[in-house]
């Protein structure tokens, strides 16, 4: 279900009503009471002008809901979205349950639905957690970070990450995470950001030797580096797909009772 489609059919519909009631409904209903309080009540249907003195129910409902739907599509489309993370594929960052709030013009502003960009802002950076568009399923939204730039050169090899040549810097914190048994957990410096990723030694994974990013497009792979579905195996990421930038968890949920006590900025 595309709720941003939906949400924009809500507001154009409510919408539609109001403003025929503004330039055609609301006159007729008010020419109606001027008849009945003058006494020129011939030929006016009583009940009508009975009617004349309140809203139709559309017309009632459109003004109460029109005005909230067109905020929260302003907010959803131009400045933040909430989503909710659905697998593990960003611990230990993001938890399954966890749910964030991602900023909608960082990158820049972007229709809804049509999702053109109107406006040029920033850019994403090296080591940003980045929503967009599956590639292969655009209906789909995913969730990764950052690891290389339009015209970066990438290799990944024994589950180490050099960009254009140069080992991203990495230390081991735990050899045995008691939140991940078997994983290594280690604090990852990728740009500006300061991250920990985990990576299981028996797992060779998907390796990447010297791929050159091309223009317009993005790398991004998960912080579970061994258990994430990520550029390693569709490719890269085109600067159409992107949605905005993970920023803060505001609420985890995973079947009981919401929890605030993991509100965090995302690094």
């Amino acid at each position: 279900m595309d709720f941003s489609l939906l949400l924009v059919i809500a507001v154009a519909v409510t919408g539609l009503i109001w403003l025929l009631d503004l330039v055609w409904w609301r006159p007729r209903r008010q020419a109606v009471t001027a008849a009945a309080e003058t006494g020129t009540t011939e030929g006016v249907d009583l009940s009508a002008r009975e009617l004349s003195r309140k809203d139709p129910w559309p017309v009632d409902y459109a003004k109460s809901f029109f005005p909230v739907l067109l905020v929260v599509l302003v907010l959803r489309s131009f400045v933040v979205e909430p989503f909710q993370i659905p697998s593990g594929s960003m611990r230990p960052t993001l938890e399954v349950g966890d749910f964030i709030l991602v900023n909608k013009f960082t990158y820049g502003l972007r229709l809804p639905v049509a999702n053109t960009k109107i406006l040029d802002l920033n850019e994403p950076e090296r080591g940003d957690v980045m929503v967009f568009r599956y590639p292969q399923d655009p209906a789909v939204n995913f969730i990764k970070r950052v690891v290389a730039l339009p015209g970066d050169t990438l290799r990944y090899v024994d589950k180490q990450l050099y960009v254009n040549g140069e080992p991203v810097p990495k230390t081991l914190l735990d050899d045995a995470p008691e939140s991940a048994p078997g994983e290594l957990l280690f604090s990852e410096q990728l740009g500006e950001h300061q991250h920990q990723i985990y990576n299981n030694p028996r797992d060779r994974g998907p390796l990447v030797h010297d791929v050159v990013v091309p223009e317009g497009m993005y790398f991004a792979m998960g912080d579970n580096r061994d258990h994430s579905n990520d550029s390693r195996y569709w490719g890269f990421i085109p600067e159409a797909n992107i949605v905005g930038k993970a920023f803060a968890v505001w609420m985890h949920w995973d079947g009981g009772l919401p929890s605030f006590s993991s509100v965090r900025t995302i690094p």
